[in-house]
């Protein structure tokens, strides 16, 4: 049945989803880019890219979650298939239009298919990106598998 099972951040990352040291010229296109890595693992339909950019035109930058990390994401309808996460970090910060928390450094694009599979995912995603010793290592490193096995095995 739909929506029933939750799965881990670990079983939706693999290294084709995260990017690290990425150089775009604005927040559309940080969204962009992490929309086209959901799209190439088949997670969205091309359209959701499209809505997410217009989630953040048409309801402001609240994606823009905590200091530095944006996570766009649109709504199940809008061409997600099932549910995904994609990582980049950005070589130059970017500013969405949140005077909070603006640059943004890292982006974290989600796709759920309904309201509460991807919720145990995002708790996960909540935990880690207040974990100053992960968010340190995220944006220094430049070896995707060092953050998959981070995520797998905690940082002690």
């Amino acid at each position: 049945m739909r929506g029933l099972m939750q799965p881990l951040l670990i079983d939706l990352l693999s290294e084709d989803v995260i990017e690290l040291n990425v150089g775009v010229a604005d927040w559309e296109e940080a969204v962009q880019f992490g929309g086209r890595l959901l799209e190439k693992k088949g997670f969205i339909d091309h359209r959701y890219i499209d809505a997410m950019i217009n989630t953040v035109k048409e309801l402001g930058a609240y994606i823009v979650i905590a200091p530095g990390i944006a996570m766009p994401h649109a709504r199940p309808e809008s061409g997600a298939k099932q549910i995904g996460v994609s990582i980049i970090t950005l070589k130059n910060p970017v500013n969405f239009g949140n005077k909070d928390n603006d640059p943004v450094k890292i982006v974290i694009s989600l796709c759920a298919i309904d309201h509460v599979t991807h919720l145990g995912v995002l708790s996960e995603l909540a935990l880690l990106l207040q974990d100053r010793r992960f968010l340190s290592l995220l944006l220094s490193s430049r070896d995707k598998n060092q953050i998959l096995e981070v995520i797998r095995n905690g940082l002690d």
